[in-house]
């Protein structure tokens, strides 16, 4: 089991979540491709954005629903400070995990985070599971608890 993968369901049990954390046969890179994976819809996957604050270096992460682009000057303007797109090199130093496997509980270190209101507007929605292969369902009620997300407007 990789690294990143084990951090993912160490979160999910010490929170007391019993969540399935499923290997899918294909990447889930993209939103579309875990959708289909997970044989649910577009909006009901959590895309884990992050992005770099211009001022304080540090990594703030926007849980999204799949169909809906993070706006980054709204975004911005929630964390308080300018943000920029934060390279794989980043990503990878900062939270444990590859672009197209960050999961949204698991980081190395703590990250704000803050969540798109579609996302609670499902019972189920899904989640990568810290590597591109691997997503499990969680109710967004529950995914706010585990990750402390403020629910905000940043998207497009």
């Amino acid at each position: 089991m990789s690294k990143s993968l084990a951090r993912v369901r160490s979160a999910l049990e010490a929170a007391g979540v019993a969540a399935e954390i499923r290997e899918v046969p294909a990447e889930t890179r993209t939103a579309e491709q875990a959708a289909a994976a997970a044989g649910c819809a577009l909006d009901q996957i959590v895309k884990s954005i992050l992005f770099l604050g211009a001022e304080s270096g540090q990594l703030h992460l926007f849980l999204t629903a799949g169909g809906n682009q993070v706006s980054v000057e709204k975004a911005g303007a929630l964390a308080g400070e300018a943000l920029g797109r934060a390279d794989a090199a980043t990503v990878r130093a900062q939270s444990g995990f590859a672009i197209g496997g960050v999961a949204p509980v698991g980081h190395l270190v703590p990250l704000p985070v803050w969540l798109d209101p579609r996302l609670m507007e499902f019972p189920e929605v899904w989640a990568a599971g810290g590597t591109p292969r691997h997503i499990f369902a969680v109710a967004p009620d529950i995914l706010q608890r585990l990750t402390g997300a403020r629910i905000g407007q940043f998207t497009a």
